[in-house]
């Protein structure tokens, strides 16, 4: 039994999430393997995916691509939520770039950019990766990747272009 609102694997018989409290159906806690297919409204990028490159490209990145997958899944509650992880995320981006300015200890600023990229991991992106597997397994029409890597390449180096600037 899967929870239809965060994921989570529950008890074959539990009522309840035992992760977030909410009322488990039956009818919507398994879908059927290939009831993607029947959906309208467009593939996903792989949730992994999306966790994994924000290593790189930050957590804006993963954040943004995750509130599309939840519109394309329908979940608008969700997709706001990851939209808010989005706007504090370029929050946190301003932040360290400011941190670089002000103080020559880069250290700080990595440090901080880690502890934030943990915590919106754990509090955001794996609930979309536990939410796809439970609903659709490893079946679901999948986003290509070309045109949002190209676009966080293209943002991460305009942001190394103003960090490395003050050094010039």
């Amino acid at each position: 039994m899967f929870c239809n609102r965060c994921g989570a694997a529950n008890q074959p018989r539990a009522r309840f999430c035992q992760n977030c409290g909410n009322a488990i159906s039956i009818e919507v806690s398994q879908a059927p393997k290939g009831a993607w297919a029947s959906r309208a409204d467009g593939a996903i990028w792989n949730p992994n995916a999306t966790a994994d490159w924000s290593l790189i490209f930050t957590p804006a990145f993963g954040s943004y691509l995750q509130m599309l997958n939840w519109k394309a899944l329908g979940e608008d509650a969700r997709a706001k939520s990851s939209r808010q992880w989005f706007y504090v995320s370029l929050a946190m981006l301003a932040v360290m770039l400011l941190m670089s300015f002000v103080s020559p200890d880069e250290d700080a600023a990595s440090g901080l950019g880690l502890l934030f990229l943990l915590t919106w991991y754990f509090a955001s992106a794996r609930s979309q990766s536990t939410y796809v597997k439970a609903r659709f397994g490893t079946e679901y029409p999948r986003r290509p990747w070309g045109k949002a890597l190209l676009s966080g390449l293209g943002a991460i180096l305009a942001l190394f272009l103003i960090v490395y600037a003050r050094v010039g």
